[in-house]
């Protein structure tokens, strides 16, 4: 089976801010969601929490999750293996500073650094065109402001 492909990005109107995320499967499904008071890197790995844990269950999975994101903040944790040394230095960047946004990096650890399914990382050009990371930009936009979450297949 071919890997499933979700893009995934965050939006915050001010950082920190009311913000939203979002992700979407090409062809498929997508979900979008908002909180009250966040940042920006908050909603950029929340956006790849929820769509792991809503996606790697499913029987289209089995074949691995392809994710894309215009954060490096995400994607460099893993393709750099970020977490590798904060993991090693007892949750301490390279400065020996409290890694931010723990709580959010545990849980996206629990999904993906023993995956159920083999995942990829990719980072895409934030704004260049690329259809669907304008269109999980536009979702996360819109959750950030409307403060409603939206779920449904495109």
């Amino acid at each position: 089976m071919a890997p499933i492909t979700v893009y995934a990005d965050g939006s915050c109107l001010g950082n920190p801010g009311p913000g939203g995320w979002a992700w979407a499967v090409p062809g498929g499904a997508y979900a979008a969601g908002p909180d009250a008071h966040t940042t920006n890197q908050r909603m950029e790995v929340n956006a790849v929490i929820e769509a792991l844990t809503a996606l790697i269950d499913t029987a289209e999975a089995q074949g691995g999750i392809t994710v894309i994101s215009d954060s490096t903040y995400v994607i460099k944790c893993f393709q750099d293996r970020w977490h590798a040394g904060w993991l090693r230095r007892g949750w301490k960047n390279s400065q020996g500073q409290p890694v931010a946004n723990r709580d959010l990096w545990e849980r996206l650890f629990a999904l993906a650094l023993e995956p159920v399914v083999p995942l990829t990382w990719k980072w895409v050009k934030g704004h260049s065109g690329d259809q669907w990371n304008d269109v999980v930009d536009e979702l996360a936009l819109a959750a950030a402001t409307t403060q409603r979450p939206t779920s449904g297949t495109r």
